[in-house]
């Protein structure tokens, strides 16, 4: 009877998944019960993988933020960040602004006018049909640093949003925006606990200043509910004469050591990279003479992060964060007649972050709905893995399940590595190239230590990721060429409409 039971359960779990074809199907987005995670209600594992659209409410019109919304999804991605005001008042392409009598929105609903809110709505709407939560960034850190937004003023904003927002399925919270955590503090914590206490459906988080963690202020607040941080844009060793440097020099692309010192405060909570190098943009930022991140940079950020304990990733372009398009001016790099928002949709690096969300939901398991152990929770940082290491761009980076292992190569190096760090008497071994997602079975070894080589067959960069797995699990087959697509598939439109 058990045994009915049981194959009923994985039944009816495998029925939900297929039905499930919105995320917020498999209902709300909660943190998981190791605190390190993001999970659905009904236990099924939310990895972020987040676009960076900080302008789109201000500068696409419908059409825009359709198609835009449409490419997301269909490069993979489940978040996409927004500035939901870049000005008090805000502007958008319509011409509607945001505060039509200050911070009174009493009659921001006006008879016969498409306002600027009304936009937003339709990008929120637009955003859930395609799968997308939205990362409403409430109100850039610049703004309430020149004092555009009181205490009580951010009370009528939290008021005004969180009446508005709360019933929307596909919402994300963020404070903050580009700004230190002791800048104005108090307005922060009103504007927080002020839409917390009306909307107890979304989850909230912090956008931080460049080489910072939210954590460092807000780790005992009581409204975050998952740390971010901004690993930034500078290379190795350019400080840019900071004389206040939150971090060691010559630690500026190694985005994985954030983790690390985010879970050095209590309690621990889930973290990502909000806001790593984006690609095609100038490094550290405000050169345009300087050489660009390119899309191996963007991976070897994403991968870093993930593999050192992140729930996620943010990627960003330069054009597509600012929306750029002809007539738009820059603020960093190329102007919208050199570069539109819209060729960034066919950038290498954009269209490649997907294959490490398909890799790592590679190790869920639905019959976790059953009551069993998914093993996407199981998965840990460990650098004991690795019995020879470098440092920058030699550095590998380990992250494991119980019967699972995965290290992240960007420069090719030898591997010299621990399978016995996870179960099993026999190992299956794959290698998966970061740029395409393909996979090449490399044979079945010893449980023991062993060292692996992969031979680039470009001049390029070709980093990618050695897969080590218990012989007696089947997460991949021997035959398999490539990820399978995490399940969600973007909606088509129709150009005839």
């Amino acid at each position: 009877m058990k045994r009915i039971l049981m194959m009923l359960c994985l039944m009816l779990s495998i029925f939900l998944a297929q039905a499930a074809n919105k995320p917020w199907d498999n209902g709300k987005l909660k943190v998981s019960d190791n605190q390190r995670y993001l999970q659905f209600e009904n236990g099924q594992p939310f990895f972020w993988l987040g676009e960076t659209g900080w302008l789109l409410p201000e500068r696409l019109d419908r059409a825009e933020a359709e198609w835009y919304l449409q490419s997301c999804a269909k490069a993979g991605y489940n978040v996409v960040q927004v500035q939901t005001i870049d000005g008090v008042p805000a502007y958008n392409i319509y011409g509607q602004m945001s505060n039509i009598d200050g911070w009174n929105f009493k009659d921001i609903n006006q008879k016969g006018v498409y306002g600027y809110w009304d936009h937003m709505d339709y990008i929120v709407d637009m955003a859930a049909q395609h799968g997308i939560y939205i990362g409403m960034v409430c109100i850039w850190g610049g703004l309430v640093k020149d004092g555009k937004l009181s205490v009580e003023d951010a009370k009528k904003y939290g008021t005004f949003l969180a009446n508005r927002y709360k019933n929307k399925k596909n919402i994300i919270w963020f404070m903050g925006g580009d700004i230190q955590g002791d800048i104005k503090p108090e307005v922060w914590e009103a504007l927080a606990t002020t839409i917390k206490s009306i909307d107890k459906n979304h989850l909230m988080t912090y956008h931080p200043r460049g080489r910072y963690t939210s954590a460092k202020w807000w780790s005992k607040a009581s409204w975050i509910d998952f740390h971010t941080f901004q690993s930034g844009h500078r290379r190795y060793g350019q400080r840019m004469g900071n004389a206040d440097y939150p971090i060691p020099d010559n630690t500026e692309e190694d985005n994985w050591m954030y983790v690390d010192s985010t879970w050095k405060y209590n309690p621990i909570k889930p973290v990502l990279d909000a806001e790593p190098s984006y690609e095609d943009i100038p490094m550290g930022l405000h050169d345009a003479n300087e050489p660009r991140w390119k899309d191996y940079d963007v991976r070897r950020y994403a991968y870093w992060s993930v593999f050192a304990g992140s729930c996620g990733h943010t990627y960003g372009h330069n054009a597509i964060m600012q929306m750029l398009k002809p007539g738009y001016p820059t603020s960093y790099g190329d102007a919208g007649d050199v570069k539109a928002w819209y060729q960034g949709l066919k950038d290498p690096g954009y269209n490649q972050m997907q294959y490490l969300k398909r890799l790592i939901l590679s190790f869920s398991d639905p019959k976790s709905e059953c009551g069993g152990a998914n093993p996407y929770f199981e998965r840990v940082p460990d650098q004991s893995v690795i019995l020879e290491n470098g440092e920058k761009y030699n550095r590998l980076i380990a992250t494991r399940g119980n019967d699972y292992l995965l290290v992240y190569n960007y420069n090719n190096n030898n591997m010299k590595l621990d399978l016995t760090k996870i179960s099993g008497e026999k190992k299956n071994v794959w290698w998966m190239t970061a740029a395409t997602g393909k996979l090449k079975y490399l044979g079945e070894f010893d449980n023991k230590v062993l060292t692996f080589r992969y031979h680039p067959q470009s001049a390029r960069v070709e980093d990618g990721v050695l897969i080590a797995i218990d012989s007696s699990k089947d997460y991949l087959k021997k035959g398999q060429t490539e990820l399978s697509p995490d399940g969600y598939k973007a909606k088509e439109r129709d150009l005839n409409e």
